[in-house]
């Protein structure tokens, strides 16, 4: 921040006209050096500017230097000449080379006495005549007593007692200024409309009068306040604004000096009145004409004498009441209450002074005063409050600002003026101590407030440009240093975005863009400084990481180091500083940063890469690796970037490690193999019963799959770009984690030989158990390869250079054809271990059947010892084996237990013990192979062949009462499933009371029946019946009367059956509607058939009662020789009630007209 640590640092304070320097405050001078061994790094500015190195205040000068006339010229080419680097290491230079001059020259001593002689003492007179002369009171809330302000100066400019009593009488001697009340008399709102036409002609009248002629006037009336005081003021001492014409809402801004004798005693009056102009009787008649509501006045200003001008109120302010600066509205006070309402006016009031004391000025106007005090008092407050933290934000104690606004007041110094130097000074502040942001937007703001409202002289606009422009050299140079000097925390950086957030605003003031004409754009400088300061950086941190020796490892070394600094720098511009610069100047500061680093990292690669090539071996291979894998995520930070003016040069850095790439995947290959083996070497293949949960898998298979995920790893760290040479990459990693699977199911099965060997046959089946789970481990670990590898994302990659085909035949059928190995492996593991449990279920299954066992023992007694072996064997191996393995196990073995069911049930043995038994077999065996839902699922238990078998022995299970129940239930499932009325259909309505215990059948019609008759008719009748026939045993047939020569015939006859709920309610139990065609010689023709479930009638489900509902019901035929109950029936041929069924079905067969089936 400060020069070279020889130098002394010094806060100096340097006025103009004088070329002076000399030290300012020995405690301030303390803190600026503890800056400078604490490491903080401030960048000097140009000439002119505060700096770390010369910590110089300068007030602005009475001439433009010729350094800014320069920068006027020849701004634009300075700025694309000039780096921020070389602005600052010039300024250093000059800097150093001005101080050691200095030093040679003058005595440090000297320097503060004449530094005070000629710079602070005329400052310290100005002083004490402003607070000896004041007028007003201050803004302050608090408000502080001469002795008060005395006393803070003194310890402001460091007077001595003696000092402060001398220049105190000197003042004192001094003539006082003439005392002065400017009154800017703005406009007025509501006031009260005095012509006819409802609007006035307001003007003002203004005057000071003092104490002796308010009491005189108060004598001779009653109420003084009130008292008109035109035409009894000298016209001398009164001031009158212009006349505003027909409003009610003047704007004047015109601006009065008024001297003050006696300022203490002394009030302010001002009048307003409406302007009266004599007119003619007829421009009076025609106002009447146009204007009839304003008789009244009209009448008011006849008794009003001639030209006399009308009151609108007044205000009348005493001046000890007063701050010295007044902007205010005040109430317009009337003369009468007839209108008590009279409208506010806008005043600013300012007591100045005139006429100062002509031994107070030293060459210097009240502006350059105004500059050195309050740098003065900036530096008093500073050094007073040098331990508290935080930066500075631009306040002042109360005594420093009321003399400042009485300095500026009295002196009638424009806001702009005062906002002016307040910038000067906090900008130059800012570049030696930490001072708030907030407070130079402030004064920015200020600035661009004043400057469409004041013109400021030519000094001062020439300063105000140079220091607006030597300000963003300074803030360029930071910027272009920002990595040094603050650190990427939440604390810190938001330093970096309000520095550029004042450069903005500065280039957005019309003020620099008027005083700065050439082309300043400040997104191509900040770009320039970035880059600028990227390339020291790098070449900062290149020279730090440079290899000790010529080694090659070495150089590897260092360019591996160099690259991880560079990472997390793009780590940080991309994370911390891109969202400051884009947010303050809408910079994309990463891609910037980027892309330079891209070029700068790039030449370096190349380089060391080339010497690399020649000497490559393993172990180089191997260091080169952490280089690629920071390349690699480098390159992937591309993403981020928002737009590329220019092609990356890291594009494709893959290129450089061609020859490393055979050496990482050998590596990656040798030592899994190696890890695989001696995993194998150590396992006793015992299951690893660790945690809750028991692992059933030993050792070594835990191993492998820890051992194949480095080689998943190796391909995302590769992550290699080129699409046809990552999928040949691909191939050759999924064909060495082949090649270890098939090498681990080898050593495994070797291994389990050995151990074996000398085992009893338990232990040796326990291992077997183990063998098989360990493979399938390693095929569930295969089978999550293709995700793990991403193929998905591969393929979608080489979508335009390898055929869908090609790439189906290279990596799924290498990793199949292991799975295959290892499915094959547990198969025979598995077979091996049923081969005796097929067996053995076989033996027990035709035991149980025997015909000779039927019947003298029960079905669950003859089950009990299969189930019993059963629930034993699987018990073991359930324990022993994992879910996958115990259930390649189970499904064979279920598969051939009820194919041995089949078997056996295929004996035609006609029993129906003998068939409930194998069906409570095949029940009892599906329970057990289910387990609850720990065994087989219920999807693999059901096959094709289970459920065929199932309805089989099910059916062959029923007596002849429950097959024909089953026979007419299923008729009624095919007559709701029946669709379209190929032999007509026929309507009825049905109903059950169950008070009367009656079922209610209304026959309606029959419709499209077939013509039997050869006459093309038929002659129908209905005949109805409830079925089963064992169910209503007692209940008669019914039948309806014949309709000759009709296919539609309307029959409307009812018929009453007398049943219980109970029965309507029994399986199978269904109204039976059969159509008949009537013959006179031989028996009667068969039209068809329909079936409806006693359920479905209204009245027999349910509680509440039902209306009756017709329905509507299609004739079926029925289907020749295709029912499976009707043969389990015939079957039976003892059963005179199963026979007797089915020859009634086999005759309504015979006259279906239904195609029998082949």
């Amino acid at each position: 921040m400060m020069g070279p640590p020889g130098c002394t640092p010094a806060l100096c304070l340097v006025l103009p006209g004088r070329g002076s320097e000399a030290p300012y405050s020995p405690v301030l001078d303390k803190r600026l050096e503890e800056c400078w061994l604490t490491g903080r790094t401030m960048v000097p500015a140009q000439d002119g500017l505060t700096t770390a190195s010369g910590d110089t205040l300068s007030l602005p000068q009475e001439q433009p230097s010729q350094t800014a006339s320069k920068y006027n010229r020849h701004s634009q080419h300075r700025l694309r000449q000039v780096s921020p680097g070389q602005v600052r290491k010039l300024g250093v230079t000059r800097k150093l080379r001005e101080r050691r001059e200095f030093k040679e020259q003058e005595n440090p001593e000297e320097e503060r006495r004449r530094h005070k002689e000629q710079e602070l003492k005329p400052l310290y007179k100005e002083l004490l005549y402003t607070i000896a002369h004041r007028l007003g009171r201050t803004s302050m809330k608090e408000q502080f007593d001469d002795l008060q302000l005395q006393h803070y100066i003194m310890e402001a400019l460091n007077m001595t007692d003696d000092e402060h009593k001398s220049l105190l009488d000197s003042v004192r001697a001094m003539r006082r200024p003439a005392y002065c009340l400017m009154v800017t008399v703005k406009e007025a709102k509501d006031v009260l409309g005095k012509d006819i036409s409802g609007f006035s002609d307001p003007y003002c009248l203004l005057t000071i009068v003092h104490k002796e002629k308010e009491e005189s006037k108060k004598s001779s009336q009653a109420k003084s306040s009130k008292v008109v005081l035109k035409d009894k003021v000298p016209s001398k001492n009164m001031f009158q604004t212009d006349v505003k014409t027909q409003t009610l809402n003047p704007i004047w801004n015109q601006t009065f000096v008024m001297e003050l004798d006696h300022p203490e005693v002394a009030s302010l009056y001002l009048e307003m009145f409406d302007k009266d102009e004599e007119i003619t009787l007829g421009q009076k008649l025609e106002e009447i004409r146009s204007n009839f509501h304003g008789i009244k006045r009209m009448i008011k200003e006849v008794k009003k004498e001639k030209g006399q001008d009308d009151f609108l109120g007044n205000i009348v302010l005493k001046l000890k009441d007063l701050h010295c600066t007044e902007d205010c509205w005040y109430i317009l006070e009337p003369r009468t209450e007839t209108y008590p309402d009279r409208g506010k006016c806008h005043l600013q009031l300012k007591f100045i002074h005139r006429e100062r004391d002509s031994a107070l000025t030293t060459g210097r106007s009240a502006y350059m005063n105004y500059c050195g005090i309050l740098q003065q008092f900036v530096h008093s407050h500073i050094s007073k409050q040098q331990q508290s933290s935080g930066p500075w934000k631009g306040e002042l104690c109360g005594q420093g600002q009321t003399l400042l606004e009485l300095y500026a007041t009295q002196n009638d110094l424009s806001p702009f003026l005062q906002d002016l130097a307040k910038w000067v000074a906090y900008s130059k502040l800012y570049q030696s101590l930490e001072v708030d942001p907030t407070v130079l937007f402030k004064q920015l703001t200020s600035i661009e407030y004043h400057w469409d409202q004041q013109e400021l002289p030519y000094q001062q606009k020439q300063e105000l440009g140079d220091s607006l422009h030597g300000f963003l050299q300074y803030g360029l140079c930071l910027v272009s240093k920002y990595r040094d000097i603050i650190p990427p925390t939440p604390k810190e950086t938001p330093r970096l975005q309000t520095l550029l957030r004042v450069l903005v605003q500065i280039c957005k003031t019309r003020a620099f863009q008027k005083l700065n004409p050439a082309h300043f754009d400040l997104h191509e400088e900040v770009i320039d400084a970035v880059q600028v300061g990227t390339q020291e950086w790098f070449n900062i941190k290149k020279g730090l990481h440079q290899p000790m020796t010529k080694e090659m490892s070495e150089t590897v070394n260092a360019l591996s180091s160099l690259i991880e600094e560079v990472r997390e720098d793009i780590r940080l511009s991309k994370d911390v500083w891109n969202k400051i610069f884009v947010s303050a100047v809408q910079l994309d500061m990463f891609t910037v940063v980027y892309q330079e680093l891209d070029s700068l990292l790039a030449a370096e690669v190349r380089n060391t890469m080339g010497q690399v090539d020649t000497q490559m071996d393993q172990a180089l291979a191997n260091n080169l690796f952490s280089v690629y894998l920071n390349l690699k995520a480098i390159h992937k930070d591309k993403a981020f970037l928002q737009k590329r003016t220019k092609l990356l040069e890291l594009t494709d850095f893959q290129e450089c490690f061609r020859d490393a790439l055979p050496f990482w995947l050998n590596k990656a290959y040798n030592t899994t193999l190696e890890r695989v083996q001696r995993a194998v070497q150590l396992d006793m293949l015992q299951p690893l019963q660790t945690g809750m949960v028991p692992v059933k898998h030993s050792s070594s298979a835990v191993d492998l799959a820890s051992c194949l995920q480095p080689i998943c790893q190796l391909w995302e760290h590769l992550g290699w770009p080129d699409p046809e040479e990552g999928f040949m990459l691909m191939v050759k990693l999924t064909e060495d984690i082949c090649k270890i699977a098939v090498t681990y199911c080898h050593l495994i099965k070797q291994r389990v030989k050995e151990l074996s060997a000398n085992s009893d046959p338990g232990t040796a089946v326990n291992m077997l158990c183990v063998v098989v789970n360990d493979l399938e481990y390693l095929r569930t670990v295969l089978a999550r390869l293709p995700q793990q590898l991403n193929w998905g994302g591969l393929r979608e990659r080489t979508d335009h250079v390898i055929k869908e085909m090609q790439f189906n035949n290279t990596l799924p059928s290498q990793l199949q054809h292991t799975q295959g190995v290892l499915t094959r492996e547990i198969r025979l593991a598995l077979e091996t271990l049923g081969k005796q449990l097929r067996s053995d279920i076989e033996k027990h299954v035709l035991s149980m059947a025997a015909r000779r066992r039927l019947s003298c023992t029960s079905t669950e007694d003859a089950v009990r010892p299969l189930m019993r072996y059963l629930e034993n064997e699987l018990k073991f191996m359930n324990e022993n084996l994992v879910q996958e393995s115990f259930n390649s196990l189970l499904a064979p073995l279920w598969t051939n237990s009820v194919q041995i069911l089949d078997q056996v049930s295929r004996q035609k043995s006609g029993v129906t013990e003998f068939y409930q038994r194998l069906h409570y077999t095949l029940q009892s065996l599906e329970q057990c192979f289910h387990a609850e839902g720990n065994g087989l699922s219920l999807d693999t238990l059901h096959s094709d062949q289970f459920k065929s078998l199932k309805a089989h022995l099910g059916l062959n299970s029923l007596n002849t009462c429950q097959l024909i129940d089953k026979f007419m239930e299923k008729k009624v499932r095919e007559q709701k499933e029946y669709s379209g009325e190929k032999y007509g259909a026929v309507t009825l309505i049905g109903s059950y009371k169950r008070s009367d215990q009656k079922l209610h059948i209304e026959v309606l019609n029959a419709v499209n029946l077939i013509p039997m008759d050869s006459n093309g008719f038929s002659d129908p009748f209905v005949l109805l019946s409830l079925e089963p026939r064992h169910i209503f045993p007692e209940v008669e047939h019914r039948r309806t009367q014949i309709k000759n020569r009709e296919l539609n015939p309307l029959f409307e006859e009812a018929f009453e059956f007398l049943v219980s709920l109970e029965q309507c309610n029994a399986a199978g139990a269904s109204l039976l509607i059969t159509v008949l065609d009537h013959d006179t010689i031989g028996s009667d023709d068969f039209e068809g058939e329909a079936f409806l479930s006693l359920r479905a009638i209204p009245g027999v489900s349910g509680t509440a009662p039902q209306a009756p509902t017709q329905i509507r019901l299609p004739l079926m035929h029925p289907k020749p020789n295709e029912d499976n109950i009707l043969k389990l029936l015939e079957a039976r041929k003892a059963d005179r009630d199963a026979q007797a069924f089915v020859k009634l079905r086999r005759q309504k067969e015979k006259l279906s007209q239904e195609v029998e089936q082949t």
